[in-house]
Formats: C-alpha cells, structure tokens, sequence
C-alpha cells in the first residue's frame, strides 16, 4: 500500500500534516529548554503508558503504575499493572538509548525479547546516567513469580507426560492430544516443556512474527528512503503495524516504534512523542476507518493533540515549580523540600510512603515535608493519601 494512493491536496490533509509537524517541533524545542523538561519525560512516560493499556482495552490507573513503579503497590498488582510497567520500562529504554537504537536489530531484538547470545548490549547515551542505571536494576531485578511459574510448568509436564502415556497404552486411534504434547524429560525439563504446552495454547502457531516484522521493516525502510516528511513516514509505519500486526501479544509496541521513528528522523529530538495518549482522544471509528485518508487524517490530529497536551504539561510544571521556588527560600543547604519538589515534579502523584522511599526519611518525616511544601491533595481519604500538581 504506497503513499501515491494518498494525494495530501486533494484530500485535505495538507494543513493537518504542516499543523502537526509544527506542534510537535515547538514542543521538542520547549522541552529542551525548559527547566522541567526532564520532569514532563518522566511523568509523560506514565501518562503514555496508560494510554496504551486504554487503546487495548485494559483500564490502567496513572496512579496505580506510579506506585507499582515505585514497589509501593497498596495491593496485589494485576495483570493490566504489569502489562502497562512493561509499556514503561519500554519508553523508559527507547528514550534512555540512542535515537536510532530502537530501529535497530540490537534495539527490536531487546524490545520483543528476542535478542540472541551475540546479540550487543543496549547502549546508553553519556548524557542520561539515570536511564541507565534504571535499566540495569530493572534488568537484574528478580522474576518475582520465578518459583510459581516453575511450579505450573512442572505440573503441565507431569500432565503431558500422563497424557502421552495414557495414549500409548489405549492406542493412537483411541487417543488423539488437542495440542502437541512434550516428550517425558528430566526434571531440569519441565520448565521448557511447559512453555512449549503454552506457547501452542496462547499463540497461533500459523504467525511467523519473525517474518511479519520484517516485512514492517520493509515498510518503514522505504519510507526513509523516499525522503518524506517526518510526520508522514510515521503516518505510513503506524499504518503498516496495524495492518500487518507482527507482534501478536505486543501490539502496544507498534506506537513506540512510531515515536522513536519521529525521533529519530530528527522531529523530536529531546522528547518521545506520546503517540498512545492522542490516539486515545481520537474515536476509534476514525482510527480504524476503511478510508484511508480518514485513518491519515485522525493520525495527524493524534500527534497535534499529543503536542498541545504537552505543551500545557509544561506550562502547569513551570507554573507549580515557580509556587515551590517561592516556599523554598530561606531553607537550609540540606533541607530534603528542594528533593521533594523535584519528585513530585517528574511523577504524576506521590504517596507518603513513596516519598519516605525515595528521600530516605521516615513517613512521619514525609508528611511533614508535603505540609510544608504545600502540594495539593488529589485523593482526600484518610487511609490512602496521594499528592500532585492539579
């Protein structure tokens, strides 16, 4: 499907293209410049990440992800939590690495969890320390259901085995499995065995992923190299991955790769464009539309009310920083307050308890600090308390 089908003049997406395009380079250039730039990354990172979970049909909580981020969940996470905190942790990399990683072999291999034993390690930019070190503990992090998941596969073992047994015995015409069975395997097996019963389970094993990305590579290749806009090879990529769907259980992926096109390409140099929270404002009957120019033209208004949401982030974080500058005079050199404004800065919300974990003080301490901030509360409620700028 090439892009000489799409006439921009006749069509009427000339001015959407040239508007979105615009948007987007005045919200790369306040970023870089301004002072909270490196909190509106942050707390757009959240935000965006909600916004995937809610284009795939699961209700995420901005609050919730900021507190399971911060391992200060009030209650067991569940599945849609960490589907979003692993939208997180992808942002968080893209961003952290260089503008061309994400496109790259090493970069998709490590994105879908792919890469092989040569494969490089990810490469973090000199200039973003944090993003790195994030990573490495996200990385080295244990699996906390580690044990649980070992249980389950040793249980689909021992009932493969039962079943292929069972089969044996009665004979092949009386017995036929509904999936392909594992062959009986040592004890240190099980764990293999068990993904290969659940891999055939949960995904078709008609789709070559393998394949289907790089036919989206191809797509997104011959974009760059007919010299387009930047915002229009994006419109083409984004079209592409939801016709072709490489990623069976990671279509929120798709978004990602687009933005880190857009960043790559130069457009948003100092920002990850937040793709998944403007398509969330665009109906999905204009998203999906069999006309194509209709699904161009509710891309090209994503993108424009992505920038203008987050050039009113901006403008709230500049406005909140300029109240705290106020209260902050006068304090001490060691005075933990300026590190408390720079958290609630860059988080959506923060509760006492996240605040104790991150300055090193106690909960007692921390409430005190957000009194004297004067940071307004968000939830009201005695047992759980939140704080934020509004």
């Amino acid at each position: 499907m090439g892009h000489d089908s799409l006439d921009l003049s006749s069509h009427g997406l000339l001015k959407p293209l040239v508007r979105a395009e615009d948007l987007l380079a005045r919200l790369d250039e306040r970023v870089a410049r301004s002072n909270q730039g490196p909190g509106f990354l942050e707390r757009q990172h959240f935000t965006d990440a909600a916004a995937a979970l809610w284009l795939a049909g699961e209700l995420v909580h901005v609050e919730d992800l900021v507190l399971h981020d911060g391992r200060m969940d009030v209650r067991a996470p569940t599945h849609e939590i960490t589907r979003a905190h692993g939208v997180l942790r992808a942002r968080r990399r893209i961003a952290g690495n260089r503008p061309d990683w994400a496109l790259s072999p090493a970069g998709l291999g490590v994105l879908v969890a792919r890469e092989g034993e040569g494969a490089p390690p990810p490469v973090m930019p000199a200039e973003a320390p944090g993003h790195a070190e994030r990573a490495r503990e996200e990385d080295e992090e244990p699996e906390p259901l580690a044990e649980e998941f070992a249980e389950i596969d040793a249980v689909l073992a021992r009932a493969g085995r039962t079943l292929a047994e069972k089969g044996a015995v009665q004979g092949a015409d009386t017995f036929a499995a509904p999936w392909p069975l594992p062959a009986p395997a040592a004890p240190a097996g099980f764990a293999e065995a068990g993904e290969a019963v659940l891999g055939a389970l949960m995904r078709d094993p008609d789709r070559d992923e393998t394949a289907l990305l790089g036919e989206w590579l191809a797509v997104v290749r011959r974009a760059e190299a007919e010299a387009l806009p930047p915002v229009m090879a994006a419109f083409l990529a984004w079209e592409a991955w939801e016709r072709i769907e490489p990623l069976e259980r990671q279509r929120w992926l798709g978004n990602l790769l687009v933005a880190a096109l857009l960043r790559k390409s130069g457009k948003t140099g100092a920002h990850l464009a937040g793709l998944s929270a403007g398509l969330r404002d665009i109906s999905r009957e204009r998203r999906q539309s069999r006309d194509r120019a209709t699904r161009c033209l509710a891309f090209l208004e994503a993108l424009s009310a992505a920038a203008l949401a987050g050039a009113r982030e901006i403008d709230r974080l500049e406005l909140a920083a300029a109240q705290m500058e106020r209260r902050l005079k006068g304090k001490r050199r060691n005075s933990s307050l300026p590190r408390l404004a720079e958290l609630i800065l860059s988080r959506p919300m923060v509760s006492a308890g996240l605040v104790a974990a991150e300055l090193k003080v106690t909960q007692r301490a921390a409430l005190n600090l957000i009194d004297e901030l004067g940071v307004r509360e968000l939830t009201g409620r005695g047992r759980y308390r939140a704080w934020g700028i509004v």
